[in-house]
């Protein structure tokens, strides 16, 4: 009887898991994920995917990637470099060989080295002899041995290599000690027959392979995490934004509504959503991103929670139509969930370049409030939180997510529902009393008033309005009387966010601040250098307009501040005109989110230079 492999215990663990945008890659990613969240490792994931559906088999314009990291401690981000990577051609080796950790785990699959495909991956001889003095290398025969375990199903030769990546899966689940029933629940409810058999059984070989052949002479365990008491489920940012949206419906006691055009990385929001009329719900998607908006406003106008979902390109064509949301003061969230541009860039590529655009991306002085989530989970309390202010002032809300955290994954605490804060909508008496325009005092909004109520009859348009009567006014003191109130209005935003507050101390040599998807390696990059001893602290906004009434403070309390934003320096620019600070830029625009080291590196330089 063979002797069970010994287990060697980790901490922290980076896979990346890479090949044709048709193997599964994603699916692989995701099915690790979820078996290591319910294994109750903290993690975080990174999805990194060709736009084209089909790029060429075997070129490196087709590889596609899902890097995860996970470990026994709280972790932000998917790790600078993978630990292990599983490659299952030559093009996925070249284009992710350079990120592997020195003296790292590459795992391949052998049989797919071919010189056609050494050729088609730009490769002039085969790599392998170089790398195993760098690299501990381990050749899997993966398509031999996925072949042979389906050898006597009825499925031709495509449909069989196409489970491979489940081989994989299976050999990985055995390497890192994560459980496989979720995945066979999730074959069960998805395929029947043969495919079903297929899958089932090669993720069951990839586990006994790993077990007993003699290329891997140990397993591996990372403890549990130690979290917070509660339930968990593992979640993405367009999966919480669309949770989201549904939590602002129950809290405000209002039916949501979304117009959408589908749009990378936006997409998912829409598909989401749709699954959930039964919590009184609407979706609808329509033929452009103008008919989005516009459906949507006039659902805001009707009474409903609207909002519309789009990415960068969608964003700048919904730019008139969310003046018009302006002028009529209607409650409106947008979402641009950011991507690699101009025009239309690289879809499934990440960027924070639309900030300037949600700011002023419109004709004539059109302010609006501007929020910006952190993290995958915290895409679901700032869609609630973007409602709430929109119904209070009466103003439409931008909300700018990324590429990252939309397709990025982390373990969730599910809120109780009664400690979420509850808004409310501005009610008045009905009647011949009852003034449409008479605006609060406290925000300057002026009442939600729902066609169709008795006594609320009231003019609403595009051109410029009197303010009291809504008739339309050229009057040249009125215009300017109506653009400082609408400014004003979004200005007391102000008073219902929270005070922006430092990670570190309050006062310091160094601040670096950022917003968005560059939570996570700012926050490990700061904290690792405060962990030897570095005079440096972090804040990230979520509030970029109105900014934090306590921001001008904080700044002064700091010799140098550092800006990191995936962009060529939109927040730089915005915090230098508006508090005269003379802070310096790290700016990153290659489609990629940040690396610990960059941040740090930068950090020790500009110590260096202060000290």
């Amino acid at each position: 009887m063979a002797t069970k492999k010994p287990i060697e215990q980790v901490e922290r663990v980076a896979i990346r898991f890479a090949g044709d945008s048709g193997d599964g890659m994603q699916l692989t990613g995701t099915k690790f994920t979820e078996s290591t969240a319910l294994a109750g490792n903290d993690l975080s994931t990174f999805p990194d995917f060709p736009a084209e559906i089909r790029a060429p088999a075997g070129s490196l314009a087709g590889v596609s990637g899902f890097q995860i990291h996970f470990a026994s401690e709280d972790i932000r981000t998917p790790a600078d470099s993978p630990d292990v990577l599983v490659a299952l051609n030559p093009a996925a080796l070249r284009a992710n060989i350079g990120d592997l950790r020195p003296n790292g785990m590459l795992i391949l699959n052998s049989d797919a080295f071919t010189t056609k495909n050494l050729g088609r991956a730009g490769y002039a001889e085969d790599p392998l002899p170089s790398l195993k003095d760098r690299f501990r290398v381990v050749e899997v025969p993966l398509t031999a041995v996925n072949r042979e375990a389906l050898k006597d199903l009825k499925l031709g030769t495509r449909e069989t290599d196409r489970c491979k990546n489940f081989f994989a899966l299976g050999l990985m689940f055995w390497l890192y000690n994560r459980p496989i029933e979720p995945t066979l629940r999730w074959l069960e409810s998805k395929f029947r027959g043969d495919v079903l058999e297929a899958n089932t059984r090669v993720v069951k070989a990839g586990m006994h392979f790993g077990e007993t052949t003699e290329l891997f002479p140990v397993s591996f365990s990372v403890p549990k995490a130690k979290i917070q008491p509660g339930t968990y489920r593992n979640i993405t940012g367009n999966t919480a934004l669309a949770w989201g949206i549904l939590g602002a419906g129950i809290q405000l006691g209002r039916p949501a509504f979304l117009g959408a055009y589908p749009i990378t990385p936006a997409s998912e929001v829409l598909h989401e959503l749709a699954r959930y009329r039964h919590f009184g719900v609407k979706t609808l998607q329509v033929e452009d991103e103008m008919a989005a908006i516009s459906v949507a406003i006039g659902a805001a106008f009707a009474g409903e929670l609207a909002v519309c979902t789009t990415s960068g390109p969608g964003l700048i064509l919904k730019q008139e139509a969310l003046g018009l949301a302006v002028m009529t003061e209607l409650p409106l969230v947008v979402v641009d969930v950011q991507r690699a541009g101009p025009s239309t860039g690289m879809p499934t590529k990440t960027e924070q370049a639309d900030l300037l655009a949600a700011l002023y991306g419109r004709n004539s002085d059109s302010p609006v409030p501007v929020l910006a989530p952190a993290t995958p989970g915290e895409c679901f309390t700032i869609m609630i939180e973007a409602f709430q202010l929109a119904v209070k002032h009466m103003t439409p809300v931008v909300v700018l997510s990324d590429g990252y955290i939309a397709n990025s994954s982390e373990p969730w605490l599910i809120p109780d529902i009664e400690s979420l804060p509850r808004g409310e909508v501005r009610h008045h008496a009905e009647g011949a009393d009852f003034q449409p325009y008479a605006r609060d005092p406290e925000t300057l909004a002026r009442p939600w008033a729902v066609p169709g109520t008795p006594g609320l009859e009231h003019r609403i348009g595009g051109l410029e309005s009197e303010e009291g009567t809504g008739n339309v006014s050229y009057s040249p003191e009125n215009h300017g009387r109506m653009v400082a109130l609408r400014a004003e209005k979004v200005a007391r935003v102000a008073h219902d966010i929270a005070p922006a507050e430092v990670n570190g101390s309050d006062r310091g040599e160094l601040l670096v601040i950022g917003w968005g998807g560059t939570h996570g390696a700012i926050t490990s990059a700061v904290n690792e250098a405060r962990a030897v001893g570095k005079d440096v602290s972090s804040l990230h906004l979520r509030h970029l307009n109105p900014f934090p009434s306590n921001l001008g403070e904080v700044l002064g309390g700091f010799r140098q501040v550092l800006v990191a934003e995936l962009n060529c320096g939109q927040l730089w620019r915005l915090l230098r005109a508006e508090y005269l600070v003379p802070a310096e830029l790290l700016s990153k625009v290659e489609g990629q989110p940040f690396k610990v080291r960059e941040i740090r590196a930068r950090i020790d330089t500009m110590l260096a230079k202060g000290s």
